[in-house]
């Protein structure tokens, strides 16, 4: 077993090193199949790992493959920790991956980055993959930081480009931000624990939770909550959380299918998997998971906003995963752990299919990406506008399709909760359900129906994508469309993570609702009953009137709510903010420091300065050889005076 769970991880390494090292020898087909090949061994391993856990029983697999250095208080290895959460996120990580692998194929055909591209591809897939099977801080940080090297590799991927480069710099920046902490965090773990191992760490979290520690002078924290929300400052970034979700809407200057797997099934969704697999320690402390709601909330409905003023297809599509992301955030806020790792495996199908969707619109459109030069294209794509509708009505959680189920599973918990900030957080993303429903139909409609608003030259090319782009549509759009079905009452009401997500009794808010749930039948009829679908369907009716039926409402109210509109279209001034404070900040110390500092201190104080005084020392000191030999006489005489008087009165 232990060369399997090897195995899973290193077929994309291998594939990710023969297609970057040797691209030029293997040429454009050898990098795409040897990739493929290494990807598609780990996604068929993990199958037959996710039997052997979950569907078999086999126990859960907790073992070190390799002691990277020992010493006679700590330990630092590589290992594994295999249980059904790991099995459950190797599987989709590995699944998602194939699919944009296959996709990239046609996306990519003509880019002269070919094989660079599909090696970083498997490369983070293997950095998701040692991130998400880890049974130890050491491994997870390694997977955290490969994941965020490579995000940074593909974002910037398009180098020639200003906009690309200024892209992953922001990222990279933004993530570091957060890794801080979470570095902060696993440090605190180490050196109060001595030990880097989860199960260890595990073992201990009653003693971290009835520790103080003095964090300012004078105020006491638990050391336990310090923890907690050090390592969420690190999901914070990755899982791009108020305020530093900034860099994930720019992260669209990547080519699309990382931009699938980036939203999808990597990077974004190791912020929320690392709170999940913590658990038992956030569990232990209601004012964390106070702070894990109330961000959570906020990034929901607030981000969602952001949606509904953007042209670029990617970019609405990549603020709605900024949303989504928040309903995650909020369901692990109110202990609802399983809802969220639910949400996350749903979202993961239907966001690389609306991803995977666009990116084929922007392809026949001449990589054209404004929403307002398209118009009418169900005419001419009928397969992306079918899949393109099934993972819409998945996002915005209409009854049946794989969102539905996940989200109101998350809604139903928080109205159930009694964390600090629950209250407030039922209501924003109960509000956001609509907003969610209203920017993705905005988009639905605006690309695929109405008067064609592209220009001749795109027209008269117009045509379906070819099999390897709409095949893996097809297959993203079944899971989109059923998984819900199948998955929620193991998943969410189930057993499913016994063992590996632990829910204090007090907490268990998805057990309250568990007692309400009769099926999926039932649970859709009481959608019926409850808010969140019609608000979806308001938000869906009001986009089709809006911007089919009378869309001189928008252009009207753009102009009479210029400020509102200018203040969404700035993303509420965050990267103002960013760039006024922290980037122009940064430079006027930096010029301070320099003119100040180095010129006038440095240089003229000390440098210049030493030279100085060892000028007026040599030009007084020279005063006194004068060659006359009663002036010397003088000088001993006084100076035998001053000593004789020290040793008398001394």
């Amino acid at each position: 077993m232990p060369y399997v769970y090897l195995a899973i991880p290193l077929a994309p390494l291998l594939g990710a090193i023969i297609a970057g090292l040797f691209g030029r020898q293997i040429g454009r087909a050898g990098a795409h199949w040897v990739t493929i090949i290494g990807v598609a061994v780990s996604f068929a391993l993990s199958l037959w790992v996710f039997k052997h856990i979950v569907l078999d029983g086999a126990p859960v697999y907790n073992e070190a493959v390799y002691t990277w250095m020992a010493t006679d208080a700590f330990r630092f290895e590589v290992g594994f920790l295999v249980d059904n959460l790991t099995a459950l996120m190797m599987v989709v990580v590995t699944g998602v991956s194939l699919m944009v692998h296959i996709y990239t194929i046609g996306y990519m055909h003509d880019d002269p980055g070919y094989q660079r591209f599909f090696s970083y591809i498997s490369l983070f897939t293997f950095s998701m993959l040692m991130l998400v099977m880890a049974n130890n801080f050491m491994q997870l940080f390694f997977g955290w930081e490969a994941v965020g090297l490579v995000s940074y590799l593909l974002i910037g991927f398009w180098f020639k480009r200003e906009s690309a480069i200024f892209a992953n710099l922001k990222a990279f920046l933004v993530n570091r931000v957060g890794d801080f902490g979470f570095l902060l965090g696993i440090a605190a773990v180490l050196m109060y624990t001595g030990s880097l191992d989860y199960m260890a760490v595990f073992g201990q979290a009653d003693q971290l939770a009835a520790t103080t520690i003095e964090v300012l002078p004078g105020t006491e924290w638990n050391l336990v909550t310090v923890i907690a929300i050090l390592l969420f400052i690190g999901a914070m970034g990755k899982s791009a959380q108020v305020p530093l979700h900034v860099w994930l809407p720019d992260s669209m200057e990547g080519p699309t299918p990382i931009s699938a797997l980036i939203h999808a099934a990597t990077m974004v969704t190791a912020g929320i998997f690392m709170v999940a697999r913590m658990s038992p320690l956030y569990e232990l402390s209601e004012v964390a998971l106070s702070l894990v709601v109330v961000l959570g909330a906020l990034t929901a409905f607030f981000m969602g906003l952001l949606g509904i003023v953007q042209n670029d297809i990617k970019r609405v599509v990549a603020f709605s995963t900024l949303s989504q992301l928040g309903y995650m955030t909020v369901a692990l806020g109110v202990s609802a752990y399983s809802a969220a790792i639910f949400h996350l495996m749903t979202h993961a199908f239907f966001k690389a299919l609306l991803f995977l969707a666009a990116g084929s619109v922007i392809v026949a459109l001449h990589h054209e990406q404004d929403m307002r030069k398209m118009g009418g294209l169900y005419k001419y794509m009928p397969v992306t506008f079918v899949t393109f509708l099934v993972g819409t009505l998945a996002l915005i959680g209409f009854p049946g399709f794989a969102g539905f189920f996940s989200k109101d599973a998350i809604i139903e918990s928080v109205h159930a909760s009694s964390i600090p900030g629950a209250g407030l957080a039922y209501w924003l993303v109960l509000l956001g359900v609509f907003v969610t429903a209203f920017y993705s139909f905005r988009m639905f409609f605006l690309v695929f129906f109405g008067e064609e608003r592209m220009d001749d030259h795109a027209r008269a090319h117009l045509h379906e994508s070819p099999r390897v782009v709409t095949v893996p549509l097809v297959l993203l759009a079944i899971p989109s469309a059923i998984i819900g079905w199948i998955a929620i009452e193991p998943l969410v009401f189930g057993d499913f993570f016994a063992g590996a997500i632990t829910v204090a009794p007090e907490h268990d808010v998805v057990g309250e609702v568990g007692h309400h749930y009769h099926g999926q039948w039932s649970f859709i009829l009481h959608a019926f009953q409850a808010p969140a679908l019609w608000l979806a369907l308001g938000g869906v009716a009001t986009a089709w009137f809006i911007y089919m039926v009378r869309p001189s409402i928008a252009t009207a109210a753009r102009e009479r709510l210029g400020f509102l509109h200018a203040l969404l279209d700035r993303g509420y001034g965050f990267d103002e903010f960013n760039n006024q404070v922290f980037a122009r900040g940064t430079l006027a110390l930096g010029r301070g420091l320099s003119s100040q500092g180095d010129a006038r201190v440095i240089d003229g104080w000390l440098v210049n300065g030493a030279a100085r005084l060892v000028g007026w020392g040599a030009r007084v000191v020279r005063h006194v050889q004068t060659g006359m030999m009663y002036h010397y006489a003088f000088v001993m005489i006084a100076g035998l005076l001053v000593f004789m008087t020290w040793f008398m009165f001394a």
